[in-house]
């Protein structure tokens, strides 16, 4: 594991923002760090980056106590982004990669070579106020890459930006996993995490109520539910309540009908299809399984009900 949160709890006077919470985050994934809007996911990012310390628990880095020397080992893209209105764009760029403990002429090699991937070299001697919003981000995602640290910490990094740049970046990101960097991703958009996440932690009112890799936790809650596309077969109607299995809904457009059905214990989607087939003339079927932002609301929903009850 690359970063290792070990009951961190932090607190703001009588407001817990983290509550005995615990993450492991596997080298070279993409991992989402996700929950409503103050959950603590912001107070756990700002630990990492040793913006704040937590009251109690440790995080480890590689392995070791985190410390200040791992910061140059550290990329952070805020979801509030910030840059020096006044400077010009590449001047800043340069100096905030030296930051990082990059030669000036190591930074201005890579600088350059990233924003020609980025598509803005022709902004290196503008000012950032001459730039729109999203200009700006691509800057300052360059600048939070170009010293190939060991982990990148991405909050929000699709705001603002049109689908196009948003593609460009979710290339830009998938390609920097695949060339060994870690990733905490933390979104409130699903669908990027059905794209791009291997692991993730879901965080509700200061605790961890899930954790693990998409796939097994979209397994977990499958629910063996099923679509069939059916027909009416030689123009005999079939009445859809008389099926053998439980049919959760069902519906009817251009002579196309639609259900979706449960399958209990034991049973499996042959045994569905046989018993439909005397009947209907089957055109499509599919395993239904439930997206993230479907498990996302699911379970902040059971745990809020339950902490009511």
């Amino acid at each position: 594991m690359i970063l290792q949160a070990k009951a961190v709890t932090k607190k703001f006077g009588d407001f817990t923002a983290l509550d005995q919470v615990s993450i492991d985050v596997p080298e070279k994934c993409i991992f989402g760090l996700l929950g409503p809007n103050g959950a603590g996911k912001t107070t756990l990012i700002r630990i990492i980056n040793q913006i704040t310390g937590p009251d109690s628990g440790e995080v480890l880095f590689d392995g070791h106590a985190l410390k200040s020397s791992h910061i140059s080992q550290i990329g952070y893209l805020p979801e509030e982004r910030g840059l020096y209105k006044k400077m010009k764009v590449g001047e800043q760029a340069m100096y905030l990669a030296q930051l990082k403990g990059m030669s000036r002429l190591d930074a201005r090699k890579k600088l350059k070579r990233w924003f020609e991937k980025m598509e803005i070299q022709g902004w290196w001697d503008k000012k950032v106020e001459e730039l729109s919003k999203g200009m700006q981000q691509k800057v300052q995602f360059v600048v939070t890459v170009v010293h190939e640290p060991k982990l990148l910490i991405f909050d929000e990094p699709f705001s603002g930006f049109d689908q196009i740049n948003v593609n460009l970046l979710r290339d830009e990101i998938l390609e920097l996993r695949d060339k060994g960097s870690t990733i905490i991703f933390s979104t409130h958009n699903m669908s990027s995490v059905e794209e791009l996440c291997d692991n993730i932690a879901l965080i509700n009112k200061s605790v961890k109520i899930l954790d693990g890799s998409v796939k097994e936790i979209k397994r977990n809650y499958f629910m063996h539910n099923y679509s069939v596309h059916y027909r009416d077969k030689n123009n005999i109607p079939f009445d859809i309540s008389q099926a053998s299995f439980e049919v959760l809904e069902a519906s009817t457009e251009d002579g196309l009908h639609t259900a979706t059905f449960n399958l209990p214990a034991g049973k499996n989607p042959n045994d569905l299809i046989e018993s439909l087939i005397p009947y209907v003339e089957i055109v499509g079927f599919n395993e239904l399984i439930p997206s993230m932002n479907d498990i996302f609301i699911s379970t902040v929903n059971h745990v809020n009900t339950n902490n009511i009850s």
